[in-house]
């Protein structure tokens, strides 16, 4: 699925029963198809990616070749080859102006289409990186500069039109640069930078912020107006200087858990996006509910309690497969085109309250009430591993005290989040690769997550503060404390109960507090991220070893 550029357009790619892939577009406000595009394969090979550009043009990688449309017209506009060499579903993505795109190549490379604002982009960036090489150096042989263009023009190989590929501007050819694995026409490394950055660290002190200027908030209305019919939201994108608007399909439904016979202080209110956001299921206490997010109509209820569920997880290839966490301690593995439970997986002591799928080793890893991880194969639902939490000793665990997992972008580095700690664990075998203790005056860990890029983790605690740490090293680079977004006379014990990441920006984060409210935080706008990254210690780099402390020293 995806939106053209100013979101006020839907587009999504599937395949019916018969093996016939279509795009079309949607009418949100109905939930129905608006209009369909001609052109696909009858069979086509893979998944089919594709994306927009523009507000006016998709792209398709199908049948070996790359196939363009105007969004206003359902024929196919123009087709081309790129010169062979393509596999039979390439992948693709434009650039957020829409001059480049690139594809993947059956060898496991990139070719870059591009239009003539692409190709001035690419040959200054080129140009740069020669000049920063050229600096660094100052030795860099002549005939390196003179090795020639990596960008080389070509026409379309094909087109429906009669007129040469062309994306922003009718006119304008694209032009590809091909970097294969084994092209030795490698960009030369950008050192200057590099010693931009271990000057500053020489120097590294911890970012505090303190007061409400030293970064950008924004506390979440309680009270949201709906969006007015026809209405468009004015960026579609999440920010902290902009109030959101609440969205509501034009039947006014509203997403409502069943909460019948239910005691609401002892409920554990849980929800999972599906993996292409059209469907949320949801409990609080009661029955497990499945909405449809373009209707917000229920499609189905089931799992009436007990046990009642604590987590919920969408299968990562299949959204008819559903983890559901529960507080018996069990982790049931339901079907729901057949609405039968296929597995019931016992290996917790305590209520399940984690859940994390990865692809890349065919696992779901959960976590419990009790600090235990266990390893499930995706294959047949067998336990391959579990092992408990490393308690640092003098910290009492809370009994009732959540343990939260989340893969890494790698799929096999697993974030473990604890009341004690924050812990990076090998996937599949368990194996603790580091761990990072706060000081004891910062409260209980409440809640914590990886950044859109994994680069980060953000870290909310009892006493208010939330702490930014580098994920590679979980070395502490900033803190944001209470005064900084929260009022100066809060509600006793206002704290962040669960933190989440915005799935774009890395940088970005929001904050639910236990009062209620909702904060999105941001950093300062002239500087675009949190901190400065500290030194690595003993010159070494991002290496997995054991790490304890706040803002102490690594081991």
């Amino acid at each position: 699925m995806a939106y053209s550029a100013d979101g006020t357009r839907l587009f999504s790619c599937g395949t019916n029963k018969e093996g016939e892939s279509h795009i079309v577009e949607w009418n949100e406000s109905e939930g129905a198809v608006k209009r369909t595009y001609h052109g696909l394969g009858k069979r086509s090979v893979g998944v089919v990616q594709f994306d927009t550009t523009r507000n006016r043009f998709l792209a398709a990688g199908d049948e070996f070749q790359i196939k363009f449309w105007d969004m206003d017209n359902v024929n196919l506009l123009t087709v081309t080859n790129v010169d062979g060499g393509l596999p039979a579903s390439p992948c693709l993505r434009f650039n957020k102006e829409g001059t480049i795109l690139a594809v993947s190549t059956n060898d496991n490379g990139i070719k870059i289409l591009g239009n003539v604002d692409g190709i001035r982009l690419l040959r200054s960036i080129e140009a740069r990186a020669l000049e920063r090489a050229y600096d660094a150096s100052r030795a860099a042989e002549p005939q390196a500069a003179a090795k020639g263009s990596i960008i080389s023009a070509f026409g379309a190989s094909s087109s429906t039109t009669g007129t040469g590929i062309v994306v922003a501007d009718r006119s304008a050819q694209m032009a590809a640069i091909v970097g294969l694995n084994g092209d030795n026409r490698t960009l030369p490394d950008v050192k200057p930078r590099v010693a931009d950055e271990l000057e500053k660290s020489k120097i590294w002190k911890l970012t505090e912020m303190n007061e409400p200027s030293q970064l950008r908030s924004l506390r979440l209305q309680d009270s949201l107006m709906p969006i007015k019919k026809n209405e468009r939201y004015v960026t579609g994108k999440a920010t902290s200087s902009l109030q959101p608007q609440l969205w509501q399909p034009p039947s006014g439904i509203l997403m409502t858990n069943d909460l019948r016979e239910t005691n609401q202080e002892d409920a554990v209110p849980c929800f999972a996006l599906s993996k292409n956001d059209s469907y949320v299921m949801s409990a609080s206490g009661g029955k497990i509910s499945l909405f449809n997010m373009m209707t917000f109509k229920t499609m189905t209820t089931f799992m009436a309690p007990p046990p009642a569920a604590t987590f919920l997880a969408f299968h990562p290839q299949d959204n008819n497969i559903i983890a559901i966490g529960m507080d018996d301690s069990s982790i049931q593995i339901y079907n729901v085109r057949v609405d039968e439970v296929n597995s019931k997986l016992r290996g917790h002591q305590k209520r399940v309250t984690g859940l994390a799928f990865s692809t890349v080793l065919n696992v779901l890893v959960s976590s419990g009430a009790d600090a235990q991880l266990c390893v499930w194969s995706m294959d047949g639902w067998e336990k391959q591993a579990s092992k408990f939490l490393l308690i640092p000793s003098g910290h009492a665990p809370n009994p009732l005290g959540p343990t939260r997992v989340q893969f890494h972008q790698d799929q096999t580095h697993l974030l473990v989040v604890h009341g004690t700690q924050i812990a990076i664990y090998e996937g599949s075998k368990l194996e603790c690769l580091k761990q990072w203790l706060p000081v004891e005056s910062s409260g209980p860990i409440t809640d914590a997550v990886y950044s859109c890029d994994s680069q980060s983790i953000f870290v909310g605690f009892e006493d208010g503060s939330v702490c930014i740490l580098t994920a590679a090293t979980l070395q502490l680079r900033c803190r944001v404390n209470p005064g900084a977004y929260l009022p100066s006379n809060p509600s006793p014990r206002v704290y962040p109960v669960v933190v989440a990441a915005h799935p774009s920006e890395p940088n970005q984060f929001a904050v639910g507090l236990s009062d209620g409210g909702v904060h999105v935080l941001e950093p300062p706008q002239d500087e675009g991220k949190w901190g400065i990254l500290p030194p690595v210690e003993n010159g070494g780099g991002p290496s997995i070893s054991s790490t304890t402390g706040s803002d102490q020293q690594q081991r």
